[in-house]
């Protein structure tokens, strides 16, 4: 039987961890694709507004939310972003001091 030593003791914590994520974001977005219909066939069977759009919309984005946090993805700033700006900031100080 193996013992686990600190270390593989954190890879396993940090391992059930982005399980969780992982499984939160997909349960997540099974259940927005599941109530848009039900939303648009609320929206059809109501008013004639468009309503269903709001939700829909403001859903998505938090699906978009959940979904940059849990696979780690910044389209903003990329994935070497923050080290690549360090190492401008440490040369461009290393030329003037």
């Amino acid at each position: 039987m193996r013992t686990f030593i600190e270390g593989d003791d954190l890879k396993i914590q940090r391992a059930r961890q982005r399980v969780e994520k992982l499984k939160g974001f997909y349960i997540n977005l099974v259940l927005y694709l599941i109530f848009i219909p039900f939303f648009i066939f609320l929206n059809i069977k109501s008013t004639s507004f468009p309503w269903a759009i709001f939700p829909i919309v403001g859903w998505g984005l938090g699906i978009l939310g959940h979904a940059t946090d849990t696979f780690g993805w910044s389209p903003f700033f990329g994935k070497n972003w923050e080290e690549r700006k360090i190492r401008q900031f440490i040369e461009e100080e290393d030329r003037y001091y």
